[in-house]
């Protein structure tokens, strides 16, 4: 599977008909066309443009998805964050501070 399938995969998944995914991402529908067949390349304006919408464009690259925010995270880790983006921001310096320094702790 190549990329200009790997993008019309992405546009059928946000249930979207060429003409309308490529007025949204700045391109013609005949531009679309030539994507989704592989016979053109799309340029980094298309593909940003197309990430706005909701494409995963590591996906439609490489055919890795790229990975939903806290994948892989413990529920304690996610709370951890949680309670960071809740800090002020001397709090997070602050925590900064004492984590480096446990981190590099041998003891």
């Amino acid at each position: 599977m190549g990329i200009g399938d790997r993008l019309k995969e992405e546009r059928e998944r946000l249930g979207l008909n060429q003409t309308d995914f490529a007025a949204l991402a700045g391109a013609s529908k005949n531009t679309q066309y030539n994507y989704e067949k592989g016979e053109r390349s799309p340029d980094a304006n298309y593909l940003l443009a197309a990430a706005v919408q909701g494409v995963d464009v590591l996906y439609v690259l490489t055919g890795g998805r790229a990975p939903a925010p806290g994948e892989g995270f413990s529920g304690e880790e996610v709370e951890l964050v949680n309670r960071y983006r809740r800090m002020s921001a001397e709090g997070r310096a602050t925590l900064n501070s004492v984590s480096e320094a446990l981190a590099t702790f041998k003891g």
